[in-house]
């Protein structure tokens, strides 16, 4: 085995530049995103009313669906989940000829441009939300049941219970659960080379393929994924620190 070459990072850089672009831009909108839905799943899960018939309608209509939806997007893998968006969900919505909601050109146009970075997105996007949802849910029932009953008490709806008691307090002990998560969808987003997107992945498999050389790509985006994650790491804990300050008082 001969030794490191420098000269082949060197000449396929902008490739691997342009893979850390995408893989940055995918997990970021997928962290944003997933949180987002993440939450909107975790309290759809536990929705609940006094009497009926919205306590029925929420626990056949809201609980079991969506109980059901994250069960699905926590045991399939997400390999497969990746497939079936490109092949199977994104046709049916964008497709040439027959798209529900575009088609015709520039049906054609978003495929060949957009298709992977789309797919993927939801992909990832609707896997994490399900992790996340766990996650919210058990940050939300952590806190005393006391305070979400003195709320309802006051005339305040679930929702604003939510939003104004419930949240704020649940999402400091949520916050290093949620970065687990956030770092996971960082390494995740390599899956998503498999179906074409330019991102690190991709851009190793790339450079190994045209060079017949294995070690310098890999080894360097293996590194690449390494200092992101630290960083990741670090961000969530300098966060969690500012959050904690009034702990302490």
């Amino acid at each position: 085995m001969s030794g490191f070459r420098f000269d082949v990072l060197a000449e396929y850089w902008p490739l691997f530049a342009e893979g850390i672009g995408m893989t940055l831009k995918l997990t970021i909108c997928c962290v944003i995103c997933g949180v987002v839905l993440g939450m909107l799943l975790g309290m759809a899960r536990m929705a609940e009313a006094r009497h009926d018939p919205w306590k029925t309608i929420l626990y056949y209509g809201v609980r079991w669906p969506v109980t059901i939806w994250v069960s699905f997007f926590r045991g399939t893998p997400l390999f497969v989940q990746i497939f079936l968006m490109y092949f199977a969900v994104l046709p049916v919505f964008v497709h040439p000829v027959d798209g529900i909601l575009i088609s015709g050109s520039l049906a054609r146009d978003i495929r060949s441009e957009y298709g992977a970075f789309l797919a993927g997105f939801f992909a990832i996007t609707l896997n994490a939300g399900a992790y996340m949802s766990e996650v919210f849910r058990a940050g939300i029932q952590s806190l005393d049941k006391g305070q979400s009953e003195a709320a309802r008490s006051v005339g305040m709806s679930y929702w604003q219970c939510m939003r104004h008691i419930v949240m704020p307090q649940a999402f400091r002990r949520m916050l290093p659960a949620l970065g687990n998560n956030a770092i996971a969808i960082l390494k995740d987003s390599s899956l998503v080379s498999a179906i074409g997107l330019t991102e690190l992945a991709y851009a190793a498999r790339t450079v190994a393929g045209a060079s017949a050389r294995y070690w310098e790509p890999y080894l360097t985006i293996s590194v690449i994924y390494w200092v992101a994650t630290l960083g990741l790491a670090w961000l969530i804990h300098v966060l969690e620190k500012h959050l904690g300050k009034g702990d302490d008082k």
